[in-house]
């Protein structure tokens, strides 16, 4: 993907694109800082940790800028849209619950109670890593227990 990224970026600089020449250059240093601190090639998985990572900072600082400062909330909206292109598209609420029932009935759990969230989170989160968001996660299955 870094090679991707820097391909990316080469073509926004041509195209005087400065906008997406800025977002890439964050993304392609954030996947360069992270495969230095392991010290190895990322797998495809952290690279879309990274990327995700970084769409989810660039949310954060979105909503937390103030309402007068637009200019920010616009750079943040044009990164995640940019950024976006390089991460797969994550799991629909509705995917997302018809999974996690599935796995209820594999576990043999039939009516989870509170009691029994922990265990479920500990069984479907690491099946769900990269290709769901937690919160989103975290919700269906609190839904499910209500």
């Amino acid at each position: 993907m870094i090679d991707k990224v820097r391909a990316e970026m080469f073509e926004a600089m041509k195209a005087k694109d400065k906008d997406r020449k800025d977002s890439l250059s964050m993304l392609l240093s954030a996947l360069k800082n992270k495969a230095i601190d392991k010290r190895e090639d990322l797998t495809e998985a952290e690279e879309i940790e990274v990327v995700r990572k970084e769409i989810r900072q660039s949310k954060e600082t979105m909503d937390l800028a103030p309402q007068d400062r637009t200019d920010i909330k616009e750079q943040c909206a044009t990164r995640i849209r940019i950024m976006s292109e390089f991460a797969p598209e994550e799991m629909s609420e509705d995917a997302v619950r018809e999974f996690i029932l599935s796995e209820l009935k594999a576990l043999g759990i039939e009516a989870p109670t509170a009691k029994d969230k922990g265990k479920i989170m500990k069984e479907i989160m690491p099946k769900l890593k990269g290709k769901a968001d937690g919160g989103l996660v975290n919700k269906v299955v609190g839904s499910i227990l209500a």
